[in-house]
């Protein structure tokens, strides 16, 4: 069973099947959110979901990045991502004709940023979520 069922501009319709969602800054003890902050945290979300899931390629969504003020400190201008860090594993039919529909599907990854802790579903998601490549990125897999 799955979480949600997203529509993709492509037309293909994926499962959501888990989700992780974490706080983008969430224990941040130290500094601002920069350039640096967020380059460490997106780099630590791929380890993470590279090891948890090593049989599942893993894609990011190119976040937004917002820069509120002005002001530049040591590691340079605030910038800050959507306050909502999620890991997301999708699945869907298989891409490869040759695989028995019954015995494969495809399936991938996906890494996002979002304002809210709302689940995706339908056509209401991001549009980066909805953007996402499945046929370039996904991986068949034999259940």
């Amino acid at each position: 069973m799955s979480l949600a069922r997203l529509v993709l501009t492509s037309g293909r319709s994926i499962e959501l099947s888990e989700l992780r969602l974490s706080s983008t800054y969430g224990g941040l003890l130290e500094g601002y959110p920069c350039k640096p902050v967020n380059e460490m945290k997106i780099r630590g979300l791929l380890r993470s979901a590279e090891r948890e899931f090593p049989g599942s390629p893993v894609h990011l969504v190119t976040p937004a990045r917002e820069y509120p003020d002005q002001y530049s400190g040591a590691f340079g201008p605030v910038e800050v991502l959507p306050t909502v860090a999620c890991v997301g594993r999708f699945r869907s039919n298989a891409m490869n004709p040759a695989h028995d529909p019954v015995l494969y599907r495809s399936g991938l990854t996906v890494i996002w940023f979002q304002p809210t802790t709302q689940v995706p579903s339908g056509c209401d998601a991001e549009d980066g979520l909805r953007d996402v490549a499945w046929d370039e990125l996904a991986e068949d897999y034999e259940l």
